[in-house]
């Protein structure tokens, strides 16, 4: 596996592992209050103004993904959609840069 690979990896594996540290304390005290998260992202313009940031970098991801899926055929890369919607675009971007530099057969 190739240097960068691990680079890749390295930073899915922190961009799942740092917002949680966040999310999960939040979630153990609020219970899961979708709700309640979201009135938090619209509570003042600099947050939400980083949600919508944040939500058009992971549909433009999303698009990415889907359309080089089809051409090259790497099904595998699929599993970074639902990393970047259930987790954070910190980690489906770099776990889905690392299931494309995998060679595809």
């Amino acid at each position: 596996m190739s240097p960068l690979r691990w680079v890749f990896l390295g930073l899915a594996i922190w961009g799942a592992i740092q917002p949680m540290m966040y999310l999960g304390p939040w979630l153990a005290t609020n219970g899961f209050n979708l709700q309640a998260l979201v009135a938090l992202w619209k509570a003042n313009e600099a947050v939400t103004g980083l949600y919508w940031d944040l939500v058009i970098a992971a549909i433009t991801l999303n698009l990415w993904i889907l359309v080089e899926v089809w051409v090259r055929r790497n099904w595998i890369a699929l599993l970074a959609i639902p990393a970047t919607w259930m987790i954070g675009v910190s980690c489906g971007l770099p776990l889905y840069l690392f299931l494309r530099a995998k060679p595809v057969k």
